[in-house]
């Protein structure tokens, strides 16, 4: 991809986000096989986890998620590095795969060049992060969010105003007008609403956005019946055989990102609507 204009890029196509990579059958999320899964099937950015050993290196994955992919007891923070490698993952039946826990440094170099890269947990390991987005020279690919905060804001001004910045933001829009003043590199919302009667909800209020040259990163991902993160919107409704009543909703609406965990059929659906 030679432009790397995430703005410019989601103004002019939606964007499919696949949420930790593409995982099924024997490839758990967060491996480079999740990813590269994810790439086949058309995802144009991929949503990874940091987690953060003992001695200090950092791992592509969810914090508190041990048992559940690795069948350990133990967190990756706290493990040092060299038990972070004796783990391997299981597969979605709980079977041992020979897929271990990558390090942030290999997910990075695995995907430089080939996609954007939503780096969750950022702020939990700023300071390092950075330091490997520096190091793999990705900075354009990578994209961040955060609740506002003024401390959020001037950090961001100081460590990485060059790098993509996402206010999340639940049922109204507080923040944008003002983050346009700001000194590093604003596009856009991810927008949680519950409710259609949500700001969010609404064609809109994303037109708005977009005149402003500003994007809405919308979430058809399921990870916890009880947290409803687009008003009911999602990729169980959609791939059930209602996929109108889901991801035509939301394109309708013209989000200008949609993060999910089924992206090919996303796409084949996307296209279908073109």
């Amino acid at each position: 991809m030679s432009n790397w204009n995430l703005r410019g890029r989601a103004l002019e196509k939606m964007m499919i986000v696949a949420h930790r990579g593409a995982a099924g059958g024997n490839i758990p999320c967060n491996t480079l096989a999740a990813y590269d899964a994810a790439l086949c099937q058309g995802a144009d950015m991929i949503e990874l986890d940091v987690s953060r050993s003992t001695d200090g290196v950092l791992y592509a994955f969810h914090p508190g998620m041990e048992y559940a992919h690795l069948r350990s007891d133990r967190r990756i923070d706290g493990m040092h590095s060299e038990d972070v490698a004796r783990q391997r993952f299981v597969n979605q039946d709980g079977t041992p795969t020979d897929l271990r826990v990558n390090t942030l440094d290999e997910a990075f170099e695995h995907l430089k060049g080939r996609c954007y890269i939503n780096v969750d947990k950022y702020w939990e390991h700023l300071g390092p992060i950075n330091e490997a987005i520096r190091r793999h020279n990705i900075a354009e690919q990578i994209l961040v969010k955060s609740w506002p905060s003024e401390e959020v804001f001037r950090t961001m001004e100081e460590a990485a105003p060059d790098i993509n910045f996402m206010a999340l933001q639940r049922d109204r829009d507080e923040v944008s007008d003002y983050l346009m003043t700001r000194r590093f590199n604003y596009v856009g919302v991810e927008a949680l609403f519950a409710s259609e009667d949500s700001e969010f909800a609404s064609a809109e209020y994303v037109r708005r956005m977009n005149d402003k040259g500003l994007i809405v990163w919308a979430n058809s991902i399921v990870y916890n019946y009880r947290e409803v993160l687009a008003a009911g919107h999602n990729d169980d409704v959609s791939v059930v055989g209602r996929p109108d009543e889901g991801w035509g909703w939301l394109m309708e609406r013209g989000y200008n990102l949609i993060q999910t965990d089924w992206p090919l059929p996303l796409r084949l659906y996307a296209e279908s609507r073109r």
